[in-house]
């Protein structure tokens, strides 16, 4: 893939957004992303770039990050450099095409897009499978565990001490939506 393809290809994705400082940098700034495309010194490596959130931020979640890695991100992947998460891909220059670049371009837009709302929508489901299975052990029903829950609530061991009635409402339902939705996934064991 040459410099001048990669400059065609960031322009029909991005059109005027794109700055190319061929023959090795291109950036596209729009309204939430930054995404940086860079040649490596000797120009035969290419690696783009977006940040998703700051370390501190994203710490949290490093075990669902890594899991993507593994199994959901193709061929861009979440890193960890200064301070920063950044979702990146890395591929050799000379057998990189138009149609793979502009994918894994997509790709990293849309990690971008979902930030960590993914990685945190699988540490909730974690956690709440885990609370689901300690009530099975006790003994406990559905309606049971969802009464603790709402103690929990009211005397804020769960936060939400300065929730209105409705934003309240709308948390515990959440919280019914989730343990009846995995209630029966989680064995009794």
């Amino acid at each position: 893939m040459t410099p001048q393809e990669i400059t065609t290809g960031l322009i029909s994705l991005f059109g005027d957004a794109v700055q190319a400082h061929e023959p090795e940098s291109w950036q596209v700034e729009i309204e939430n992303l930054r995404l940086l495309v860079l040649l490596s010194d000797d120009r035969s490596w290419l690696r783009s770039l977006v940040t998703i959130a700051p370390m501190q931020d994203a710490a949290p979640f490093m075990q669902q990050l890594l899991e993507a890695n593994f199994d959901e991100t193709q061929e861009t992947r979440y890193a960890f450099f200064q301070n920063l998460l950044w979702g990146v891909f890395q591929h050799s220059r000379e057998n990189l095409t138009p149609e793979d670049f502009r994918e894994a371009i997509v790709r990293l837009v849309a990690l971008q897009q979902r930030g960590l709302s993914d990685s945190f929508g699988k540490l909730a489901e974690s956690q709440i499978r885990q609370i689901i299975r300690a009530a099975k052990q006790q003994g406990q029903s559905l309606e049971t565990t969802m009464q603790t829950l709402e103690r929990f609530y009211e005397e804020g061991v769960m936060g939400g001490m300065n929730l209105d009635a409705q934003q309240r409402s709308e948390v515990l339902g959440a919280w019914r939506y989730q343990l009846e939705r995995l209630w029966n996934e989680e064995s009794d064991s």
